[in-house]
């Protein structure tokens, strides 16, 4: 005959037990209770007795309130769940949307290793400022070693710093950049509620099925946020930084008469459409030229190209300073103009006649 297995006893704590093993207080604890967050306990005599389930709610709430929910709301939800309306896909959807939104993963780095990457020098308040931005996270008990939750983003202040740029300029590009970024993942939040999401979060808590698909929906949609700031920043890049580009190495506006010559090639190019026109150029009506050689400040000229004034229709003015803004006309309208130039160049050139001698420049 063979011996029952013995049926192990359910758990049971004191208060003091269960703000151990959960991590809360014994003050937080009674708060939860007086709030209707947690069970009351079962009155053995004298003595207040916990058990399993109490550990468990504890647990749940703690990690509802590190995913940013309040109690209030956590009460909400927490009733649907006794009430047996179901909360797995609820708690479904707070995982995924909680969860990483990248593929990389944190590192940790030592002190010694950290000073080394910036030049071997010991910045205290370079790394406050790290911790304060979220670079490095410290460690508990451990003064010499840190967290990192991006080490791209680390290895990116590290090159910057490499080139010459300094610390309190990393941190403070870093400030601005992360509230421009938090404006668009907002703004991209709004768009997806408005036109994905809102039907399936019309209860309060949603139901367990529009909870589970829209986590699903999350899952499809998570990289779309990153795929179109990507793609963004990378047509913005190479606009701005070909005309950050051309303003440093000095290249100026073209002029309206070199804009007349495009489909002439410009003055030091191939001319298929005859001998450049050496005659001054008249200006038209709204169009102011300076002398020759003399800028329109009338002070004396450096030696680099002149400078004209092309008045803009008011309308066309309107539109451009609304797209680009009030300091930014006069770089766009030149960039436009290059572009509008080289465009008519590339054109000419297709359709000059394939003649090799007719593809260089006429003797003087």
């Amino acid at each position: 005959m063979s011996a029952r297995p013995s049926r192990q006893a359910p758990a049971e704590y004191r208060i003091e037990d269960l703000a151990q093993l959960s991590g809360a207080t014994v003050r937080t604890i009674r708060a939860y209770q007086d709030r209707g967050l947690l069970p009351r306990p079962e009155r053995r005599g004298r003595a207040n007795v916990y058990g399993e389930p109490h550990l468990a709610r504890l647990r749940q709430i703690a990690d509802l309130l590190e995913r940013g929910y309040t109690l209030a709301s956590i009460k909400e939800l927490l009733e649907a769940w006794d009430a047996g309306r179901g909360l797995g896909g609820v708690l479904g959807l707070v995982a995924e949307v909680g969860g990483p939104w990248t593929d990389e993963e944190p590192g940790r780095i030592s002190r010694a290793e950290l000073d080394a990457r910036f030049g071997g020098l010991r910045d205290d308040a370079a790394v406050t400022e790290a911790v304060a931005l979220g670079v490095l996270e410290r460690i508990a008990g451990r003064d010499d070693e840190f967290l990192v939750p991006s080490p791209q983003e680390l290895a990116v202040a590290a090159e910057l710093h490499a080139a010459g740029v300094p610390l309190p300029a990393i941190s403070g590009h870093l400030w601005e950049l992360r509230g421009q970024v938090e404006h668009i993942a907002s703004r991209f939040l709004e768009f997806t509620t408005e036109h994905v999401f809102a039907r399936y979060l019309g209860h309060r808590p949603p139901k367990d099925a529009d909870a589970a698909e829209a986590a699903a929906l999350v899952r499809r949609l998570r990289p779309l946020a990153q795929q179109s700031v990507d793609a963004e920043l990378s047509r913005a890049m190479r606009l701005f930084a070909t005309r950050h580009l051309q303003q440093h190495l000095g290249a100026a506006p073209l002029s309206a008469q070199e804009g007349a010559r495009a489909e002439g090639l410009g003055e030091e190019g191939p001319h298929p459409a005859g001998p450049k026109d050496e005659r001054p150029h008249s200006a038209g009506p709204g169009e102011k030229r300076p002398h020759s050689g003399e800028p329109k400040d009338g002070r004396p000229h450096s030696g680099g190209p002149a400078e004209e004034t092309v008045a803009l229709p008011a309308s066309t003015a309107t539109a451009v300073r609304n797209l680009v803004g009030e300091d930014n006309m006069a770089a766009f309208v030149a960039a436009a103009t290059q572009r509008e130039v080289q465009a008519r160049t590339l054109d000419a050139l297709a359709a000059a006649p394939r003649n090799p001698q007719k593809l260089t420049n006429h003797p003087k």
